[in-house]
């Protein structure tokens, strides 16, 4: 077959090459325009782009994806499939194109966590198992027909990148299977609306600055939950000694802590403790407002608190 990739960011060029290594026909490469980026402005190119020119496929970088010029070269390059990873939406004219359609991969067990961030909700709200799915594109965002599935274990302790890796590199496994699978004409296309059914669907929204703010009136887990689930990125944070302080790393404690939550107690040496409504949450890694991330050590010894 021929096969268009479409994808941005890391995650996806794990799967880009696994598609390579199991010889399939990738004939071009969809991803973001360039952009400048950082304090000198220099132009920041995606993952994607950057492992397609090192392997010699042709990039296509639109603007616009309804754009006539681009719709036109799509066409022409007369793919069979698109397979679509960390992208953005695509409009139904671009979807529906290939004869054999469009099929995405996404980070969770669908029809749960349908959205933007996944990865994160999956830890944020205390999961014990995650996963992969392949599916084809249809009008609604994360709707379609459900091909393959595979499911991880989570022991309660990962951070959103850490479940990020595991998921992209099971998630390339499953694509070069799902493609395979359509190519031999053997796959089950399972209509998620009948999954739906039978649970109540937690959702997967973008997230933003003010979801990442700690609220120290949580329980000691929940908290602890958040912080993982938004590190390392968009990163959770407080505020100390008027400073924002990002939270990369943290334990909890349950029990109960003397003082109010949101207070916190330290030796000034080796530990900070932030109080909770049932425990401390205590901090390992952090960075404060204009300097560099670091261990808790290395962060008290340049700040008495």
């Amino acid at each position: 077959m021929r096969i268009i990739f479409m994808g941005t960011p890391q995650f996806a060029v794990a799967s880009l090459d696994a598609l390579i290594k199991a010889g399939s026909d990738i004939v071009a490469v969809i991803t973001a325009p360039d952009k400048p980026a950082g304090r000198g402005q220099k132009v920041n190119q995606s993952a994607v782009k950057q492992y397609a020119d090192a392997n010699g496929i042709k990039v296509i970088q639109p603007e616009k994806l309804k754009n006539p010029e681009f719709l036109a070269e799509l066409e022409a390059l007369k793919a069979d499939l698109q397979v679509v990873v960390a992208f953005r939406m695509l409009p139904e004219v671009v979807w529906n194109m290939p004869p054999k359609g469009t099929i995405n991969l996404h980070a969770s067990l669908l029809p749960q966590y349908r959205g933007a961030a996944p990865i994160n909700w999956a830890i944020i709200n205390g999961e014990k198992e995650s996963g992969v799915t392949t599916f084809f594109l249809k009008h609604d965002i994360d709707t379609g027909d459900i091909l393959f599935t595979e499911k991880v274990t989570l022991n309660g302790t990962e951070t959103a990148g850490d479940l990020h890796d595991r998921l992209m590199n099971k998630g390339a496994g499953l694509l070069v299977k799902t493609v395979k699978g359509i190519e031999s004409g053997r796959y089950h296309e399972h209509p998620q609306e009948e999954l739906a059914e039978s649970m109540e669907l937690k959702h997967a929204p973008k997230i933003f600055k003010t979801d990442c703010l700690v609220d120290f009136n949580n329980p000691a887990e929940q908290v602890y939950n958040l912080i993982r689930g938004l590190s390392p990125s968009p990163t959770a944070y407080t505020v100390l000694n008027d400073k924002v302080l990002k939270i990369y790393g943290v334990n909890f404690e349950s029990g109960e802590p003397g003082i109010a939550a949101g207070g916190f107690v330290t030796d000034n040496k080796t530990t900070l403790k932030f109080a909770t409504t049932d425990g401390f949450i205590s901090v390992t890694d952090v960075q404060m407002e204009g300097k560099k991330r670091m261990g808790i050590e290395e962060f008290l010894r340049g700040n008495k608190l």
